[in-house]
């Protein structure tokens, strides 16, 4: 019992989650023997080898003769946490091969996992995670790399506000607010990755299920929107299903000319944009950094997952290309949200 309630009294893990459950050997290397090229399943998993050298002709893979190659073994049981080294891949590669054909010269050798792991803050006075730091789990799926450049484009420009000393420190909470549900969803999905590739009869008739589901039009828009990180939507209210939501990068029609969005949100900071209702900010106080165009947009207006919307008549995009406000008309709540977002004037 005292073993117990020492127990209960341990504070919990900082960044809690899933064990590995399964791991793999990935590198390129060279080979002395021609390998057996392409993908294969078996009892433990999926392994591959592939050329760095190939071409799609006919919607069909088809590699170069010669040259080096890219290799993922899964292993047959979960890898310590050290890299692995020549020996290791010899030996995985022999496993699954029942020969390593001569493998050597590799320019590296990694093994991955899917641990799945997240911070429980992102933030803790001075110090602020993001990427890996902030969360970990299995590469499936690629989303990864944009998840943490996601993380760095929501906190830069914020940390860059409070640093000036236009923003309130609190502005920083708002980093883990946003990021860390976002993040917490895509740990989800790669786990039902995982578990999708199992080699089981079971999950392969979940697997035969889930591509049905896909072969419609509208599952495959939402699931690809989530894989990109394109549905990502903050809690900034309910007022319209664009605030919030990334705003779509358009062709602005303006009276010098076209002008595309994006370039003018990562090159000047943020902006105001105006289509149907000019004047939407007229007589609003506003920092000089958030930049006011009078545009209008004459094409349809489709969001990711979510499809056609009504236009706007007004908007205010963060630098991070969020939509932190949306009028009509009205200037309710845009006062409160130039101040939530950008300080002082």
């Amino acid at each position: 019992m005292a073993d117990a309630a020492a127990s209960a009294k341990q504070p919990a893990s900082n960044s809690p989650g899933w064990d590995a459950t399964t791991s793999a050997i990935i590198a390129q290397a060279e080979l002395a023997e021609t390998p057996e090229l392409g993908m294969r399943n078996d009892a433990v998993g999926t392994h591959g080898i592939g050329r760095l050298d190939y071409k799609i002709i006919d919607g069909k893979v088809v590699y170069a003769d010669s040259g080096p190659v890219r290799i993922m073994i899964t292993e047959a049981l979960v890898g310590p946490a050290n890299e692995p080294n020549l020996g290791d891949l010899k030996q995985a590669m022999t496993g699954v091969y029942g020969t390593d054909f001569g493998v050597h010269s590799p320019t590296w050798i990694s093994r991955f996992t899917d641990m799945t792991r997240q911070a429980v803050e992102y933030r803790d006075r001075r110090v602020l995670l993001a990427g890996d730091a902030a969360h970990v789990h299995s590469p499936d799926g690629a989303q990864g790399l944009q998840m943490g450049v996601q993380d760095a484009v929501n906190l830069g420009w914020k940390l860059a506000q409070v640093v000036d000393g236009t923003s309130p420190q609190s502005l920083l909470d708002t980093y883990h607010a946003e990021r860390h549900p976002a993040a917490a969803r895509v740990l989800r999905t790669t786990m039902a990755h995982v578990a999708l590739r199992r080699p089981d009869e079971r999950i392969a008739a979940l697997r035969d299920t889930v591509a049905e589901f896909l072969k419609h039009d509208a599952p495959r828009k939402q699931f690809a929107a989530k894989m990109f990180g394109l549905d990502i939507r903050y809690d900034f209210g309910e007022t319209h299903p664009l605030l919030g939501r990334r705003m779509p990068d358009l062709d602005l029609l303006t009276v010098h000319g076209t002008l595309r969005l994006s370039p003018c949100c990562t090159r000047r900071g943020p902006c105001c944009s105006t289509s149907a209702n000019r004047g939407a900010f007229n007589g609003v106080s506003r920092p000089d950094r958030v930049q006011l165009i009078d545009a209008d947009y004459n094409g349809d207006w489709q969001l990711p997952a979510l499809g056609p919307i009504d236009a706007p008549g007004a908007v205010l995009i963060r630098p991070d290309g969020h939509v932190a406000w949306v009028g009509d008309r009205t200037q309710q709540g845009l006062a409160e949200a130039l101040t939530t977002w950008f300080g002082s004037p």
